[in-house]
């Protein structure tokens, strides 16, 4: 019994130093892509928002899109639609795209994603994925000699 009220004590320090402490919930940080945020990044000219991505996408900027690609990309950039569908898996995101629907052919089907910050610099066939995890389950019967004497249940 004597334990009981220690504890109770304990606890009930801990609460005080808690509250004194001033420890709130954590809020959610801003983001920003290489120290520029989201309104800095929507309010820079094109070329020098370009100097800020990766090289990949930069030199594909830089070099110029096929009229397949620029197709793509402006109509993306321009949000008429509700959800984007395309076929174009190399389209490199830029700020203007964040918050527009797009739908990215895979070979199978039209995967849908919203596009976020932290995608600026990738391409749209990254997030549609091409391939999948194989699961096999047991062995089928009379797939081999051996499963001939596995019990059936």
């Amino acid at each position: 019994m004597a334990k009981e009220k220690i504890g109770g004590q304990k606890a009930a320090r801990r609460k005080q130093r808690k509250k004194k402490g001033g420890i709130t919930a954590r809020r959610k940080k801003e983001f920003t892509f290489r120290g520029f945020t989201m309104e800095e990044l929507l309010e820079m000219p094109f070329d020098e928002m370009v100097t800020l991505l990766p090289s990949r996408t930069r030199r594909t900027l830089t070099r110029g899109m096929n009229d397949e690609q620029k197709t793509a990309f402006e109509t993306i950039k321009a949000g008429k639609k509700e959800v984007v569908r395309t076929h174009r898996r190399d389209v490199p995101i830029i700020p203007q795209f964040v918050g527009k629907r797009v739908a990215v052919y895979n070979g199978k089907e039209f995967f849908e994603f919203e596009i976020k910050p932290e995608m600026i610099g990738h391409f749209t066939g990254e997030f549609s994925m091409t391939r999948h995890e194989v699961k096999h389950s047991g062995p089928g019967v009379g797939a081999t000699r051996g499963s001939k004497f596995l019990p059936l249940k």
